[in-house]
């Protein structure tokens, strides 16, 4: 009969080895593939072809089309490690992964590696939005955000330790950025009334949290220090929600412009503090 016990011991050595590092990573470092994404996305949007001839996107276009495929893999190759880590900690400290969905912060970052693989999927340059593996794609990310909104906007409705009024705060809002990216990938798929729908699951639970947030209710300044840049979501949201609705309506009307002037107030706003 063969032993198992080398097998243990290394086993054994490679969770001693990993397992202060996994202890220490929490979903709050997926704003570093969060901060990439966005950047391989803005960096595709504007190096594409269009009628607006500003200095700026004819100076992207000059630049070599390397550049961008490096940082998209810069970006990917992010995502991955982070996704890695923590399906490692889920492993072996699952206990921790429980402890932080049920924290009032940390519950929000779970959204995060979803909506980064989300940009990551649009901003691709391998695949396009008529690609039935963009389709696939765009399910397996979507599937995780809806079943995250159930969960957490049931316990606002029904718990009663864990109203809205009472775990509110500004990381919340990716929740709601989460549905926007998902309806601004639908709409580019062509998926209209899917679009639709997260569109509309976001900006209905955003205008709720906006005014939550904005009333400064008991419980809403459990933000830690460190946290504070989390601030940025407040335009972020609008922003996000700006894009997702000129992909809907297929012009930049004026609805998107509220949403624009909006985001561009909330942005004001921060940097006059």
């Amino acid at each position: 009969m063969v032993s198992t016990q080398p097998d243990n011991g290394i086993f054994m050595t490679i969770k001693a080895l990993i397992s202060p590092l996994i202890a220490r990573f929490h979903a709050g470092h997926f704003r570093i593939s969060l901060s990439l994404c966005s950047q391989a996305l803005l960096w595709k949007t504007l190096s594409e072809p269009t009628e607006d001839s500003h200095a700026f996107r004819r100076l992207l276009r000059m630049l070599p089309s390397t550049a961008f495929i490096f940082l998209w893999f810069l970006a990917l190759l992010t995502l991955v490690s982070l996704s890695l880590l923590y399906l490692l900690r889920c492993f072996f400290h699952f206990e921790m992964v429980k402890s932080e969905f049920f924290h009032n912060v940390g519950v929000n970052y779970m959204f995060a590696p979803w909506i980064s693989w989300l940009l990551l999927l649009q901003s691709s340059p391998f695949f396009t939005p008529d690609n039935i593996s963009y389709l696939v794609l765009w399910w397996v990310f979507i599937v995780p955000i809806v079943a995250l909104d159930v969960k957490i906007y049931g316990q606002w409705l029904m718990e009663g330790k864990r109203f809205l009024s009472t775990v509110a705060n500004p990381t919340s809002q990716l929740s709601v950025i989460g549905n926007l990216v998902g309806a601004l990938v639908a709409a580019k798929m062509g998926w209209k009334e899917s679009a639709v729908c997260m569109f509309s699951l976001g900006m209905t639970h955003y205008l709720v949290l906006f005014v939550t947030l904005y009333q400064r209710l008991t419980g809403n300044n459990c933000l830690p220090a460190m946290l504070r840049p989390v601030f940025c979501l407040f335009f972020a949201a609008p922003s996000m929600a700006c894009l997702a609705w000129d992909s809907i309506s297929g012009s930049f009307d004026y609805s998107a412009k509220m949403l624009f002037f909006l985001s561009l107030f909330l942005f004001m706003s921060l940097v006059s503090i």
